[in-house]
C-alpha cells in the first residue's frame, strides 16, 4: 500500500514554533508529526470525527458508548488488556466524546512507539464487540448517566436546555444518550455506527514528541495503513433553522440554590465572527475583573459564579452564560442583571478590555502548548474544527485583527431575545 505525503510545513505563532509534517495514508487516514525532543516521550492522539452528531432518535449514544467499549478488547490484545499493556510499558491514556469528535489520547515513552501503534490498529481494525461485554458496558454506561445528568442538577438542566435550543440539529441530543435508546441498542446499531464511526479515512491521527518523520511513517505504514477503509458517516444536511422567539425551561427539584442557564444560537468554529465573540465570552466571563463577575457575584451579590461554554463545532452552535444563583435570591433579578450587562457590551467594550481580553485567549493558547499532549490535542481539534491544523498559527492574528467594532456588531448581532433559550432551575422541597 502507498503511503502519500502531502506536505511538509512549519508554522510561526509569534514566538513559538511548530514544525508539522502532514500526511496521508492510502487508507485515507490524515497523519500529524511533529517532533518535540525536549522529553523522551509521545502523544499520540486520534480524533475520529463522530459523536452525538452522526447520531439519530433510538441510536443516541451510541459514540460515547463506543468511547468505552475500545477499551475491552480486540483481535490481538484481549479485554482490558489496552490498559494493562499500556501501564506496564509505562504509558496512559484517556479518551473523550463531544458531538462532533470521538478522542483517544495515549502518552507513553518514546520505548513503546510501535507497541501503541499496535494495539490502536488492533482496536480500530479489530474491536471485539461482545455481547457480554455489551451488556456490561451498557450498564456503565447507564450509571454514568444517573450519576451526571439525571442525579446531577447542572447536567439534567444543560441536557434541557440543550433539547430545547436545537429544534432540528442533532446537537439537542445528548452525548451520553436519552435513557430508552441506551436500554435499547442493537448488535447491529453497535456494529454499523463502529464501522461508520471507526473508518480510518474518518480519522485525524496525531502524534508528538521524541519521534522522528521517518520513523512514525514506518509505523503508520505497517500498522495504521492496513486498516481497510470504509464508507464515513453520511453528511449532516439538517440546519438548525432561526429561532424566532424565546424559549424556557423551568425545573422543580431539590436543591441548594438556584441555577441558570441562558443560551444563544452563534455560528460553527470556522465563521468569520468566531474570533470576536472568543474576545466577547473574555471580557464577560474571564476571570474576577470580567463584566458578569463584577456585577453580579461582587457588586450586587445574586451569583456565587458565573462561567460562560462556547465550545467548538463543527456546524453553528452556542454561546452558553452559566450563573450559579446566590441561595435565596429570585433568580429573574439575576436574569434580569445578565441582560443589561450583555446590553452594554452590544452598546460597546473599551479599548482596555480589547486589549486584555485579547492577552488572555492568547495566554491560555501558550498555556496549551506546553506539552506535547497540550499541542498534539491543539493540532488535532484545529484540523477538525477549523478545516486544517495551520490555523493555529493565525489564531493570535486573527484576535489581533478584532475591534471595538466588531465586538459591539457581535453582541448585538446574538444576544437577541429571539435568539435566547434559557433554563431555569428552583429549588423545591424533598416532599414535594
Amino acid at each position: 500500500m502507498r503511503l502519500l505525503a502531502l506536505a511538509a510545513v512549519a508554522c510561526t505563532l509569534h514566538a513559538q514554533r511548530i514544525a508539522v509534517s502532514q500526511h496521508m495514508l492510502s487508507n485515507g487516514m490524515k497523519l500529524l508529526i511533529h517532533q518535540d525532543r525536549d522529553v523522551p516521550n509521545v502523544a499520540f492522539y486520534l480524533f475520529f470525527k463522530v459523536g452525538s452528531r452522526n447520531e439519530r432518535p433510538g441510536i443516541t449514544g451510541l459514540s460515547h458508548f463506543f468511547e468505552h467499549m475500545m477499551f475491552n478488547g480486540a483481535k490481538k490484545f484481549g479485554p482490558k488488556q489496552f490498559d494493562i499493556v499500556m501501564e506496564k510499558n509505562g504509558g496512559s491514556n484517556n479518551a473523550y466524546t463531544s458531538r462532533d469528535i470521538t478522542a483517544y489520547t495515549d502518552w507513553f515513552p518514546k520505548a513503546a512507539t510501535e507497541l501503541m501503534f499496535d494495539m490502536e490498529a488492533d482496536r480500530i481494525r479489530d474491536l471485539a464487540i461482545d455481547p457480554k461485554m455489551v451488556e456490561s458496558e451498557r450498564g456503565v454506561v447507564y450509571s454514568e448517566r444517573r450519576t451526571s445528568v439525571d442525579n446531577n442538577n447542572e447536567g439534567l438542566l444543560r441536557e434541557q436546555l440543550d433539547a430545547a435550543a436545537f429544534a432540528a440539529h442533532p446537537y439537542g441530543f445528548p452525548v451520553i444518550g436519552w435513557p430508552s435508546d441506551i436500554e435499547s441498542w442493537t448488535m447491529d446499531d453497535l456494529k454499523a455506527h463502529f464501522r461508520m464511526g471507526y473508518a480510518p479515512n474518518n480519522c485525524v491521527a496525531v502524534v508528538a514528541g521524541d519521534v522522528t518523520e521517518a520513523e512514525i511513517l514506518r509505523l503508520a505504514k505497517k500498522y495504521l495503513e492496513p486498516v481497510p477503509r470504509q464508507s464515513p458517516p453520511p453528511p449532516v444536511r439538517t440546519k438548525e433553522p432561526p429561532q424566532l422567539g424565546e424559549r424556557r425551561v423551568t425545573l422543580s427539584k431539590p436543591a441548594q440554590s438556584p441555577y441558570l442557564m441562558v443560551s444563544y444560537h452563534v455560528p460553527e468554529s470556522r465563521h468569520a465572527d468566531r474570533a470576536p465573540l472568543r474576545i466577547l465570552d473574555a471580557i464577560l466571563s474571564a476571570g474576577r475583573s470580567s463584566r458578569l463577575y463584577r456585577r453580579l457575584v461582587d457588586r450586587d451579590q445574586l451569583a456565587l459564579d458565573i462561567g460562560v461554554d462556547l465550545e467548538d463545532a463543527i456546524d453553528p452552535g452556542q454561546f452558553v452564560i452559566n450563573i450559579q444563583v446566590r441561595p435565596g435570591v429570585d433568580p429573574a433579578a439575576a436574569e434580569k442583571a445578565l441582560y443589561e450587562e450583555l446590553a452594554k457590551a452590544a452598546a460597546g467594550v473599551s479599548a482596555e478590555e480589547l486589549g486584555k481580553a485579547r492577552n488572555q485567549q492568547v495566554a491560555a493558547l501558550y498555556r496549551g502548548m506546553k506539552t506535547i499532549a497540550g499541542k498534539a490535542n491543539l493540532l488535532g481539534r484545529a484540523e477538525v474544527y477549523y478545516g486544517d491544523w495551520r490555523k493555529i498559527s493565525s489564531f493570535a492574528d486573527d484576535l489581533d485583527k478584532v475591534t471595538q467594532a466588531d465586538v459591539k456588531r457581535v453582541a448585538a448581532a446574538y444576544f437577541k431575545p429571539a435568539n435566547r433559550t434559557v433554563a431555569a432551575l428552583i429549588p423545591s422541597k424533598e416532599a414535594e
